[in-house]
């Protein structure tokens, strides 16, 4: 991971449903660390679901104009850029501030449904490179704790680094972001196999035994190579490593107990944050014997 360190104090920030929702622990975490790295998040005022997982399934234009309608809103507060912590979402904007750049007409259109000037001049970036941003020298000197009891499995799944085209701040097949920024604050990241493979996504209660098979076999793979934690930074990796791993306990017969932390948690508790107001109680698989 390139430490090309810049100083961040105000950056547009697009949480999503899911972390004013069902993953609010994210959130939680994700602030406690800006805060603690003096970044402060400007909220995109009156934002609206992005359409992940289902619009584009159901209607193409309105799965363009919900992330539209998030980039006018940025380009009407003249932010530059958004952070976006859920890849989903991420990836959402992305495609459409893409398509929006690539056609004149798909802007007029756009600005004319969502009732505001809409161009595509927005950036978006998610969690790990608003760390590569701030910069592992002055995440590192911040630190008051090692995590040298940790070694995670780091696990990137399917959106963070993909497509490549479209996300170019690691290798999309064999990335090292996470394990980067964690060896600096004293972890011990393991070589696994399944670090970019698929959880199941957005099937965990349309097909909930797929999820418990494809999430199996990370969380498997994982303890294989040693890991005694595993690090994510997306929600819906995070609910099916960490809420259906009982399942997956029960589905091949073996104990894992694999505490599965977001990024944010493990940096934040190398900051000095504590377990409660990252919200490591929230967790299904108990954040003990690792922490």
């Amino acid at each position: 991971m390139a430490d090309s360190t810049v100083e961040l104090t105000e950056i547009g920030y697009y949480p999503g449903c899911a972390l004013h929702g069902s993953s609010n622990d994210y959130e939680a975490s994700v602030r406690a660390c800006m805060k603690k790295l003096r970044v402060e998040l400007k909220e995109l005022d009156d934002w609206i679901c992005c359409g992940a997982t289902a619009a584009h399934n159901l209607n193409k234009k309105l799965a363009t104009a919900l992330p539209a309608r998030n980039l006018a809103i940025a380009e009407r507060d003249r932010l530059a850029e958004i952070f976006a912590p859920c890849p989903m979402c991420s990836m959402e904007l992305i495609r459409v501030k893409n398509e929006l750049q690539q056609s004149d007409t798909l802007k007029s259109e756009m600005s004319g449904i969502v009732e505001s000037p809409v161009s595509g001049k927005t950036e978006i970036v998610n969690l790990i490179q608003i760390l590569q941003r701030i910069g592992m020298e002055k995440i590192s000197a911040a630190a008051v704790r090692t995590l040298e009891d940790f070694a995670p499995a780091c696990y990137y799944g399917c959106l963070l680094t993909r497509p490549p085209k479209d996300l170019r701040f690691d290798d999309p097949e064999q990335p090292s972001s996470m394990e980067s920024l964690l060896q600096s604050l004293g972890a011990k990241p393991v070589e696994w196999n399944y670090k970019t493979e698929c959880c199941g996504a957005g099937l965990t209660l349309a097909d909930g035994a797929s999820v418990v098979e494809l999430s199996g076999k990370i969380l498997k793979n994982a303890k294989k190579h040693g890991a005694n934690c595993m690090v994510a930074a997306c929600p819906m990796c995070h609910v099916n490593l960490d809420m259906k791993q009982r399942a997956v306990e029960k589905s091949i017969g073996e104990v894992l107990n694999l505490p599965v932390y977001y990024l944010s948690d493990l940096v934040g508790l190398a900051l000095g944050i504590s377990a409660a107001e990252l919200r490591l109680d929230k967790h299904f698989v108990k954040t003990g014997g690792a922490a």
